[in-house]
């Protein structure tokens, strides 16, 4: 089973880092011809579109990985509720749209939000048997369907802006993925759909808390973005968006490939706590170990990186990347507990916290916002991000045994190393400064980000071995590198 599982990570971070790059390409080229106020517009069409797909997400996909042997009819009952369900609330959405338009006092809005309605409308004929794939640990489908998806969406997307320089282009982006995704689901993996209601209660039972807890969820980290729309004006969550997404997607899609092999993985080795319990501790330091230099080192080069490729326009972003790349790499200390406690059919458990973590984030944000503006939104969601680190902690304890304190520990080489990055940027940044052109610039980026690297590799090597070179993701990766390296060498002989 770990070497299938070393075979999905490198399928699934292969899609992740090639899909991360365009993203990250398309929001530059996008962010260089669109303006704040088209990237509002869109935005918060698209949380409304979030908020209620994720109210309504039935959370099959979850349940059908869950069963020992589905079924075609399984399947057929889960295409059956998704389609119904994904035809019902485009509807909805599509009716809701005058209404919403004339709330918000944009026009624009109306004809966005029936074009996005339609989308969603079409995302009920995505291919159930998918997960097949999934439960055996075979992941190349998904490297193919999420580079192709990505591919066509920006390509789609930049050709549009630069043509019409209209905010219809991030529009055409999201549709055209999405149709790409749900062709090339059918085409890895062939299945004629059947209407059957027959295992509805069934998959039901298993999905319900999993359902609650992302309404629940989304409603949480979907609240700020309504507010800031709603209150601040289309400018300011067009700050707040693009900063969100330069500075968190990176990490999350960094270690998102590792999470997706966890469940099913998980899965395998449930009634064995103790190889559960090690299992958990190698995945989450090793998340920690790429996630927290990656995360914080946004946050570092944050100016560099604005100001060089999106220009003075967007100098409120850097604000907004600096405090949200922070978090979202603190958060990934406890990012594996979900699948941890899916794998243990604690559905009800994940609703609880989640529950907890709604009633504790939201008010701190609507304070945040009342009191300091976008700044009082950005404090608000950091701090509740710490607390969320913490509840997700307890959850662990309270499945597999491993008290807090041991959670953190198991850590420390990586947080050793991430202030020892802090330190060398920071001071690099204090002597050499951001640069004036182009050129200069650049060069500096480079120069900040190599030495970030050079100093949190250094210290992490250097903690591994005073530590007596423990059982850790370090060692792996050495003898990863290593594997390589003999490999070639018995190549090129």
């Amino acid at each position: 089973m770990k070497q299938q599982l070393v075979k999905g990570v490198a399928w699934l971070s292969a899609a992740k880092l090639i899909v991360n790059g365009l993203s990250t390409v398309s929001t530059l080229i996008l962010a260089r011809y669109l303006t704040p106020d088209d990237f509002g517009l869109v935005a918060f069409a698209t949380t409304m579109l979030t908020v209620i797909t994720s109210v309504t997400e039935l959370s099959l996909a979850s349940a059908l990985i869950h069963h020992r042997n589905p079924s075609e009819v399984h399947y057929n009952t889960a295409w059956t509720l998704n389609f119904l369900r994904s035809l019902t609330v485009g509807g909805l959405f599509c009716l809701a749209a005058t209404w919403v338009s004339d709330l918000h006092g944009d026009p624009r809005l109306q004809l966005v939000m029936m074009i996005l309605g339609a989308s969603l409308a079409l995302n009920g004929f995505a291919n159930p048997k998918m997960v097949v794939l999934t439960k055996n640990l075979v992941f190349w489908q998904e490297f193919v369907r999420n580079v192709a998806e990505r591919l066509v969406g920006v390509t789609v997307g930049i050709v549009i802006a630069v043509v019409y320089q209209s905010y219809w282009a991030l529009i055409a982006s999201t549709v055209a993925s999405q149709l790409v995704s749900i062709l090339v689901s059918y085409l890895v993996y062939p299945y004629r759909p059947k209407v059957s209601f027959k295992h509805a209660t069934e998959l039901w039972s298993f999905s319900i808390w999993l359902t609650l807890g992302q309404i629940v969820n989304t409603l949480n980290w979907k609240f700020d973005h309504l507010l800031v729309g709603f209150l601040l004006g289309n400018k300011l969550l067009g700050y707040y968006t693009v900063g969100d997404n330069l500075s968190t997607k990176p990490t999350r899609e960094m270690i998102a490939p590792l999470e997706t092999t966890l469940f099913p993985g998980f899965s395998r080795i449930g009634d064995d706590k103790q190889r559960l319990k090690n299992a958990y501790r190698k995945a989450q330091t090793l998340v920690a170990l790429i996630a927290l230099p990656l995360g914080v080192g946004i946050a570092l080069v944050s100016s560099s990186i604005i100001l060089l490729f999106l220009g003075e326009r967007w100098e409120p972003v850097i604000l907004v990347m600096q405090i949200m790349a922070g978090s979202v790499a603190i958060q990934t200390l406890s990012s594996a507990v979900q699948p941890l406690a899916l794998s243990q059919g604690q559905t009800k458990l994940l609703f609880k916290r989640d529950l907890i973590s709604f009633a504790i984030r939201v008010p701190l944000i609507a304070f945040g916002l009342w009191y300091a503006g976008l700044l009082g939104v950005l404090i608000g969601r950091a701090v509740s991000t710490l607390i969320s680190v913490h509840m997700n902690m307890t959850i662990v304890r309270m499945i597999i045994g491993t008290s807090i304190r041991d959670q953190w520990w198991a850590n420390i080489r990586s947080l050793g190393g991430l202030v020892s990055m802090i330190i060398v940027v920071i001071f690099a940044q204090y002597l050499l400064g951001l640069g004036h052109g182009i050129m200069e610039m650049t060069t500096h980026l480079v120069i900040f980000i190599a030495l970030g690297v050079i100093a949190y590799g250094l210290t992490i090597l250097g903690l591994w071995m005073a530590y007596g070179k423990p059982e850790g993701p370090e060692g792996e990766l050495i003898n990863g590198i290593q594997s390589v390296f003999s490999k070639l060498k018995i190549r090129f002989k």
